[in-house]
């Protein structure tokens, strides 16, 4: 099932369109060559409820989960009529001054024939979580009995909701669509907060509104509260250029197609000049859903996230998510202790550091409790002796 070669992320057949900027927030529309016909998506609404996803294998993630996406498809390729945003309304649901509790077999389950039930952004974070969730593989005499017993049990991350960040819900509701757009790239400050794409544009347009319900790292939120207004970029067309329609027509598309590579080699390298470990989730006709992982390289863009993509590998479905440095330096230690077997001198010595260093890295990254006490007291001890 897991597939650990490292891929790029292609978006070939979606391409960008000029910018719409409010604030510290820029909506980069991405447009289809050709929408997709034999698979369609619709939100389905979990109201104001915590979600509890059972993992496979357990144990089970404890989130928010605002809304999950239904994904139907057809196995010969003919049109899909989409559902559309369907509302219920439940009598038995929980007083407003209370938190709900929603129980979800799996992060992607299939509810019919020709359907399949995942939750956004979840299907990546339950990936992220679960990474070397089982703790050391060897019991070397520095990590602890809860280690050794328990692995990194309880895992446990923060982000917040769209509504949390500063200014996203008045871009959302500002914004035009763009004529055929599938999708969108999200910044705020200018740093790729998500990417978003999904099969058609009716779909796009369903679905416009659970940008705010979806999940941002730390940074993204920093930024929209700290950070000020970024500019517009604005296409300047000489007029002395310009002698007809024609000539008209042919210096926008030379302003969009410079906008275009811009964007590409420029704002969005972190996301599609990096290479990701893939594991498949499901298999939907010729259609498969999949989450990645970045090598988790510190100090720089790192994003996880899902995508469903068809029998030539092209993107159908993607929604991803951009991890904090922390986040990127807990990843970056648990892989590194894995590729070393969790045998901590060798992994210090990969890392270019003594094994006290190693050991205070973990404590900062709160895998503290990963060490027994004695010896990360000993540790401290040594970082104190070094200060001296």
């Amino acid at each position: 099932m897991t597939t650990p070669d490292p891929t790029m992320l292609d978006l070939t057949g979606l391409a960008p369109r000029p910018a719409q900027v409010w604030g510290a927030v820029r909506l980069v529309p991405l447009v289809r060559d050709e929408p997709l016909h034999d698979l369609r998506l619709r939100p389905e609404l979990y109201g104001d409820a915590a979600g509890q996803a059972e993992a496979d294998p357990p144990p089970a993630h404890l989130s928010y989960v605002p809304h999950g996406f239904v994904a139907t498809w057809t196995g010969d390729g003919t049109p899909a009529a989409a559902f559309g945003t369907q509302l219920s309304a439940d009598g038995n649901s929980a007083p407003t001054a209370t938190m709900g509790l929603r129980f979800h077999r799996r992060t992607a389950r299939r509810q019919a024939k020709d359907r399949l039930r995942f939750l956004p952004a979840h299907l990546a974070l339950e990936g992220y979580l679960a990474l070397h969730f089982g703790g050391p593989t060897i019991a070397w005499e520095e990590w602890s009995q809860r280690a050794i017993r328990q692995g990194l049990s309880p895992r446990v991350e923060e982000a917040y909701a769209g509504a949390e960040v500063r200014g996203l819900a008045d871009a959302l509701r500002i914004f035009e669509i763009h004529p055929g757009q599938c999708g969108v790239l999200l910044y705020v400050a200018d740093a790729l907060a998500a990417a978003f794409a999904v099969p058609h544009p009716d779909d796009y347009r369903a679905l416009h509104p659970t940008l705010l319900q979806d999940l941002y790292g730390e940074l993204i939120h920093h930024y929209a509260t700290l950070m000020p207004p970024v500019p517009d970029f604005r296409a300047r067309i000489p007029d002395a250029q310009i002698r007809s329609l024609a000539h008209l027509r042919t210096a926008v598309a030379e302003q969009e197609s410079a906008w275009a590579h811009f964007h590409d080699t420029t704002m969005a390298t972190g996301l599609l000049e990096q290479a990701y470990t893939w594991q498949r989730v499901y298999r939907m006709g010729r259609f498969t859903l999949s989450r990645f992982l970045p090598l988790f390289r510190p100090k720089q863009e790192n994003h996880i996230g899902e995508a469903i993509t068809d029998d030539r590998g092209r993107i159908a479905f993607l929604k991803t998510f951009r991890l904090s440095e922390a986040q990127v330096r807990r990843g970056h230690l648990l892989s590194r202790l894995a590729d070393n077997d969790w045998h901590l001198a060798d992994t210090a010595a990969g890392l270019g550091i003594d094994k006290a260093r190693l050991g205070l890295r973990l404590a900062s990254a709160g895998f503290g409790y990963l060490l027994r006490q004695d010896v990360l007291d000993g540790y401290r001890r040594q970082a104190r002796l070094r200060r001296a």
